[in-house]
């Protein structure tokens, strides 16, 4: 399982149950939205950090893959950004 569908599952999950244990204590929807959504996000960057860091290498290599470009389009880029210096 990829690390960005386990790293999405995980942070899906802890807003939805502590937006349903919210619920339960009769908290109005709109503040048990926004304390899940705080309190997910806590708990994911506290206890997920290697998670985290495996979703971020993931990322960081698909950016640099998608950077391959052939000789032409860096000769046009180089033509352009020479032409705002003018």
């Amino acid at each position: 399982m990829s690390p960005w569908f386990r790293y999405s599952l995980i942070r899906l999950g802890l807003f939805g149950a502590t937006f349903s244990l919210l619920m339960v204590l009769g908290i109005i929807w709109w503040a048990s939205a926004l304390f899940a959504t705080a309190i997910s996000f806590a708990v994911s960057y506290i206890f997920f950090y290697k998670l985290r860091t495996q979703v971020a290498a993931d990322f960081a290599e698909r950016v640099s893959k998608s950077k391959d470009t052939d000789e032409d389009s860096a000769i046009e880029d180089g033509e352009i950004d020479s032409e705002g210096n003018r």
